[in-house]
């Protein structure tokens, strides 16, 4: 297996995690409604809300202060590494993760797209708010 073989491997594997991370703030939200409703133990979890919390709180950051995310930044390093230009043209999986992850739009949409999602987030958290170590 030569180089760019396994740098394409690791930008694939990159691509992957960050549509892992994208799925995690949008089901997470998702669930957490739901299972707020429903009465779901697991959405009331304090590790799960931290981390969901958390996520979409360095996403908001980013957007509202310009910063290109750091796993689309390793992931165009490695393609460039795999002898590709930094553009996405390769593998299958690739293709479609990144065809479900990047979109074109101007800064402001997604700068208020985030920020309305970590309001709601921020609702879910009152009105869904996680347990502590007493119940």
């Amino acid at each position: 297996m030569s180089d760019m073989q396994i740098y394409q491997w690791l930008a694939d594997g990159v691509l992957f995690l960050h549509v892992a991370v994208v799925a995690f703030v949008v089901l997470g939200l998702v669930s957490i409604l739901i299972g707020g409703v429903r009465g779901w133990r697991w959405v009331r979890n304090r590790w799960f809300r931290f981390g969901h919390l958390g996520a979409i709180l360095v996403v908001v950051a980013q957007a509202w202060l310009g910063v290109i995310c750091p796993l689309t930044t390793l992931e165009m390093w490695l393609r460039e590494q795999a002898g590709g230009d930094g553009v996405y043209a390769g593998s299958f999986i690739e293709h479609w993760l990144q065809a479900l992850l990047y979109y074109e739009a101007p800064a402001w949409v997604f700068v208020l797209v985030y920020t309305v999602f970590a309001g709601v987030v921020g609702l879910a958290w009152w009105h869904f708010p996680p347990w502590g170590r007493r119940r």
